[in-house]
């Protein structure tokens, strides 16, 4: 499981040294600081970003609209940002709005607001809503990882390394080659989310990475996966053989 990667755009050497510091006490990875347009560019190119804090005004322009602006519209690299500023012009917001954010906070920015900003941020971005909600660990899924809420940050955990899932009642156990966590999601909707030329059921309390599978020995309905990992068969998924060369 890895830290959110948070790129923060604020020319305000106070701001953003408290912005940074709340992050970082709450697990989240800065992995730049900008505090122009074409520096926030420069940083966003080259790092892995899954967040972005946005101040609207840099140097006393709004520059932050133009950089929202710009990775709206770069192919295929879009990510989810929030807006932070202290303006309370109507037509800085109006304009702002236009670019879509996934949130908004005022400064001075509250710490359970921020947090619950870069929350929102996720489920928006991804169309997935209220999931972080609850107390309990939840999990929003994109095409490369699943975002989990631990405690009162996010996480993630890069979806190829997934050997196989685990259903116990409304929980899934997701078991990596590093770690074992879980879940608040039914199997089923789960499944629904995950790439199908993937990932398929084996049984009805199993899903797993075809990639990972080493050997299905069908006359002992079992599955032997990555890590000598062992999941069952059932008889109503034996097609899987079909899909994967089985080994004798």
């Amino acid at each position: 499981m890895d830290n959110i990667n948070i790129l923060v755009v604020e020319d305000t050497p106070s701001e953003s040294e408290a912005l940074i510091t709340v992050l970082k006490e709450n697990g989240y990875n800065v992995v730049g600081l900008a505090t122009n347009h074409k520096d926030a560019l420069a940083l966003f190119y080259a790092n892995k970003v899954d967040i972005v804090i946005i101040d609207i005004y840099l140097n006393g322009i709004p520059e932050g609209i133009t950089f929202a602006e710009t990775i709206n519209v770069i192919p295929n690299s879009a990510k989810p940002f929030v807006f932070l500023t202290s303006s309370t012009d109507r037509h800085t917001f109006e304009r702002a709005k236009l670019t879509n954010p996934f949130s908004y906070l005022l400064k001075p920015f509250n710490e359970l607001e921020l947090l619950y900003a870069l929350e929102l941020a996720i489920e928006k971005f991804y169309a997935q809503s209220d999931v972080f909600l609850g107390e309990e660990e939840d999990t929003v899924i994109s095409t490369e990882y699943l975002f989990i809420k631990k405690g009162k940050s996010l996480k993630k955990v890069l979806i190829a390394d997934i050997i196989y899932i685990e259903v116990e009642e409304k929980y899934c156990n997701i078991i990596t080659e590093k770690e074992k966590f879980v879940i608040l999601i039914s199997l089923t909707k789960i499944l629904d989310m995950l790439d199908n030329t993937l990932f398929c059921r084996t049984h009805r309390n199993y899903i797993v990475n075809t990639e990972k599978i080493i050997e299905i020995v069908p006359s002992d309905n079992l599955v032997i996966l990555a890590g000598n990992h062992k999941v069952t068969l059932g008889e109503k998924y034996k097609n899987l053989t079909k899909r994967i060369r089985t080994l004798k």
